[in-house]
């Protein structure tokens, strides 16, 4: 019975798991238009904006899981930094740094949109606890390869999978246009703009706060 009692105390005092509020898996280009250079702002961008004291508060206190997902051509997209549930600070700390040293996968192919979501969407299946999930994609270019986006979008609205982009705008105008058109999908979906790549670190930086945070949408507009 003493033991019994003692069973029931620690259980009784043992704060409950909290939740994953957010899976959010990062897809990053790294097809051809993207130069070495270019690949290092969007890296180091990333970290930067997943360090902001507002996002790491927020991933943090929801417990979110993070994925690293480099992609290019047809049948190239890697998972290169596996789900990471940001439990702690140091986690949290810990998983920037891995993206700011990630190297490099491909150089020299096409764009292939479609097959990035497909293949990050299946990811999904291993964060299934997780309140909200949603791909977070990066591109300087339109899809020229392999599946079209639109394709992937009655799947990933099944699985309840929401698409924002940002939109690089270094030799493409109309870009932002396209991802909105084709890209994004999901209750809330947007699109972020950059003008170049000197843009991206600012950018991409106010699109996860506007993310992992749930604020307005007036949020990316200050």
């Amino acid at each position: 019975m003493v033991l019994l009692r003692s069973l029931a105390a620690c259980l009784f005092l043992t704060p409950p798991a909290v939740a994953c509020d957010l899976a959010l898996a990062l897809a990053v280009d790294v097809s051809g238009s993207v130069d070495t250079t270019e690949y290092r702002i969007q890296m180091d961008g990333l970290a930067a904006g997943l360090r902001d004291p507002l996002v790491s508060e927020a991933l943090v206190r929801g417990q979110a899981q993070l994925m690293l997902v480099q992609w290019t051509g047809s049948s190239r997209q890697k998972v290169t930094i596996p789900w990471t549930r940001i439990d702690s600070f140091d986690t949290l700390e810990r998983f920037a740094d891995q993206v700011a040293d990630d190297p490099r996968v491909w150089r020299n192919f096409s764009t292939a949109i479609g097959e990035a979501l497909e293949m990050t969407m299946s990811g999904f299946d291993a964060v299934a606890d997780c309140k909200r999930h949603l791909i977070d994609i990066s591109g300087d270019g339109v899809s020229n390869e392999g599946v079209e986006p639109t394709e992937t979008h009655r799947a990933l609205r099944t699985r309840g999978v929401t698409v924002n982009a940002i939109a690089i705008e270094e030799s493409e105008p109309d870009l932002t246009a396209y991802f909105f058109e084709n890209v994004i999908v999901g209750e809330g979906a947007f699109v972020v703009s950059a003008a170049g790549f000197a843009d991206y670190p600012e950018r991409i930086r106010k699109k996860l706060l506007r993310e992992v945070t749930q604020q307005s949408a007036a949020l990316e507009q200050q």
